[in-house]
């Protein structure tokens, strides 16, 4: 048997004693672990510079390198976040609705965890302690499946979550950690029904694809990340300059970084020279369209440095780097209906003082978060309240958006009756 069945074998035997056990004892497990992970730094992130090396010599991009890097301030935020998600509420048993039948019999719906999720992720070694602290909270074991390039950093981020998870009386297994770097042990995860309840990718485009299109066990799609912001012709000019270099440089290597600025046509003559002078500052090359490059050219910016003549491929590029396309819009139509067309269902952002253009906005723009005034870097489970999140789904079933611990539960119904028969 396939090391990845084994696991996921040995999950769903944990996972029912995970289930079984108390709120507190779900509690003290993902305290543990973090604390665990916590008195492991050293080895944590000894383990992380292997990684880096080997991320070094194999040329792996700045922005994948960025995502693999630890530190004493990551793994500060990584306890911090597990910390936050052992004081939450506990979901399970939760009454989410019930009412009484015509019969007389009385319903009553509970959440439930899931059973076993299983993970696969890359170049992110924070995603195993989110994972471990999520499914815990849930009462769901986890089956991980990290990248290659980060390797040694999630196989020493489990082993402490392990050793915390022992030491309050619940099988290790409740985290797994497939450490084959065989390509098929993803594949046979995939495809392991009936001992995995959900699958959730993590990671670029190629790994989102193949987990949708290939896997047979459920999946949750997380986002790709092109992200929009569209100034309006009403917009604070600075407040829109702000927004947009926090959500293009604060780390443009992230899902929720934005990657597309969109100019109404009514302030472009304006708000063009000044976005596209401070692109130059913030080192960020833009793919601009025709009116956005002869904005550039008359701003005396050089192009195929500061600026180059975007493609029809640029309007749906996530590009992970310091770089960003821009079009100018005829209006609020033309900007909703380009980001409905090109957008991945993530984050979008309108920077406006009319408040009807903002309500528009909000109302006609498909995605899972949508701003008004404000940085699409917030989508993200600790900014929403969540302690730290499973990934950020762009699909509508079973949940969208952030996802926290409940969003890793289903229901059941209870039916308490007194000897009534159909």
């Amino acid at each position: 048997m396939s090391e990845a069945r084994e696991l996921a074998k040995a999950a769903r035997l944990a996972s029912r004693s995970l289930a079984a056990a108390g709120a507190a004892t779900r509690t003290k497990a993902i305290e543990l672990a973090a604390h665990a992970i916590d008195m492991a730094r050293e080895e944590i992130l000894a383990a992380n510079v292997h990684d880096l090396e080997r991320g070094q010599a194999s040329g792996l991009s700045n922005a994948l390198m960025d995502r693999l890097l630890l530190t004493d301030e990551r793994i500060d935020g990584i306890v911090t976040g597990m910390r936050k998600v052992a004081a939450q509420e506990d979901p399970i048993g939760e009454v989410v609705g019930g009412h009484t039948l015509d019969s007389g019999i009385r319903l009553t719906r509970v959440r439930v965890p899931l059973g076993v999720v299983a993970i696969v992720y890359e170049a992110r070694p924070n995603v195993t302690a989110d994972a471990v602290a999520l499914t815990l909270r849930s009462g769901n074991a986890c089956v991980l499946r990290g990248g290659s390039a980060a390797h040694d950093s999630c196989v020493a981020l489990v082993n402490a979550c392990r050793k915390g998870i022992e030491e309050v009386g619940l099988p290790a297994d409740c985290a797994t950690l497939i450490q084959s770097t065989d390509r098929a042990e993803t594949i046979e995860l995939m495809h392991a029904n009936g001992l995995v309840d959900v699958l959730i990718p993590r990671g670029g485009h190629s790994l989102i694809r193949t987990c949708v299109e290939q896997a047979t066990v459920p999946v949750i799609e997380t986002g790709e990340g092109n992200c929009h912001t569209y100034v309006h012709a009403s917009a604070d000019q600075d407040m829109a300059l702000s927004i947009i270099e926090n959500a293009k440089t604060s780390r443009p290597g992230v899902c929720n970084a934005c990657e597309s600025v969109l100019v109404d046509v009514e302030c472009a003559e304006s708000f063009l020279p000044r976005f596209l002078k401070a692109c130059t500052v913030w080192g960020v090359l833009v793919h601009g369209d025709e009116a956005t490059c002869k904005a550039a050219a008359a701003a005396g910016l050089t192009e195929e440095v500061d600026y180059v003549l975007a493609g029809e491929e640029d309007w749906g590029r996530e590009y992970l780097a310091l770089e960003i396309s821009c079009k100018v819009v005829s209006g609020i139509d033309e900007a909703i209906a380009h980001i409905n067309r090109y957008g991945t269902g993530h984050s979008e952002c309108i920077v406006a003082r009319d408040v009807q253009a903002c309500e528009r906005f909000l109302s006609d723009v498909d995605a899972a978060a949508v701003y008004t005034n404000a940085s699409t870097r917030f989508t993200d489970g600790g900014m929403f309240g969540l302690g730290a999140e499973i990934g950020i789904s762009t699909q509508r079933l079973h949940v969208r958006g952030p996802m926290g611990a409940a969003a890793l539960t289903t229901t059941k119904c209870l039916l308490r009756g007194e000897g009534q028969v159909r």
